[in-house]
């Protein structure tokens, strides 16, 4: 692994968590700066292979740590047979933070939840707010099914205006959408709402780099990750259910660290007005909602100094708090 950049912390290793060897790749540049781990989306989509693509300047402000969960990435390539549940995830990310709290001799750690990530970020800081500065939501989920419709009425609204009958066949063929929960079914059906999707120029990310071109120029890159990426969704299908049931409105709003939630504007994969009634709710030491404009659910790639200035107004918030 080159470190082009001479960071004073680079590395990636394999720790003992939970019974099995999982992957971390810490970068930064100063030990007195907070650490913040990076839970990345999926289930089983590990963004370590696109951490060079947007964080150099976060780097300044804080140690980065990117950790691919188990059923994901790296930790996948090296337990094929340790799948997820989700209480095995959230004992593993138990671990890891105190492996972390420990390396670092930090009292407590920055999370960062990106889309699936959110959930386990979400659920871990009510659990051990003691452990946690502050929590930041990228592209929250409060409701995975309720996403999922608007993301259909979103796409059906396109269609009946552009009067395009043939979609509108193939869309009416998926049949109930999404279903009462997530599973097997609703996943055969989301890849063909999808095709559907980029159809209508709706990616998840507004990035004009392909995301194969971002991951090939990783400096973590290993051919046997391309592997693990084919493998992520199969290797979380028992995490499925619960993200069908996820939501976050069936508990009272009530944290008791502060709370920040970054969207891009354009993100239709979560919505930022469902995620902006419940952030309305939220009681919190501190909470913020940030709107980034001109990106899509891959927030930080597609705008990637918005969304440091961003995470530097967020730093210096609870710096000065």
């Amino acid at each position: 692994m080159n470190n082009k950049l001479n960071r004073l912390i680079y590395t990636e290793e394999y720790v003992q968590i939970n019974g099995i060897n999982q992957y971390l790749y810490h970068s930064g540049t100063k030990y007195e700066n907070p650490v913040m781990l990076y839970l990345h989306g999926g289930p089983g989509s590990a963004e370590s292979l696109f951490a060079h693509a947007f964080q150099e300047k976060w780097e300044d402000i804080y140690t980065i740590v990117h950790w691919d969960q188990r059923g994901a990435g790296k930790t996948l390539n090296r337990n094929p047979d340790k799948l997820p549940t989700i209480e095995l995830l959230l004992k593993d990310l138990f671990e890891v933070i105190q492996y972390l709290r420990g390396k670092y001799n930090k009292d407590k750690i920055i999370l960062l939840g990106h889309s699936w990530g959110s959930i386990l970020g979400s659920i871990y800081i009510k659990r051990y707010p003691e452990q946690v500065d502050y929590y930041i939501g990228v592209g929250q989920i409060i409701n995975k099914l309720e996403n999922e419709r608007f993301i259909y009425d979103r796409i059906k609204g396109m269609i009946l205006q552009a009067k395009d009958t043939k979609s509108l066949k193939k869309l009416e063929a998926i049949g109930d959408y999404p279903g009462d929960k997530l599973d097997s079914e609703w996943l055969k059906k989301s890849m063909r709402l999808r095709k559907l999707q980029d159809k209508y120029n709706l990616p998840s990310t507004k990035s004009s780099t392909s995301a194969m071109k971002i991951i090939f120029k990783s400096p973590i890159f290993k051919l046997s990750d391309l592997s693990a990426l084919i493998k992520g969704t199969k290797a979380n299908k028992n995490t499925y259910d619960f993200v069908g049931n996820f939501n976050l409105n069936s508990e009272p709003a009530e944290y008791k660290v502060p709370i920040y939630y970054i969207f891009g504007q354009d993100d239709l994969q979560t919505p930022p007005m469902i995620a902006q009634e419940y952030f309305n709710k939220i009681n919190a030491p501190h909470k913020a909602f940030y709107l980034i404009s001109d990106a899509g659910h891959m927030t930080m790639i597609d705008q990637p100094k918005s969304f440091f200035e961003t995470l530097l107004a967020i730093h210096d918030n609870e710096f000065e708090s």
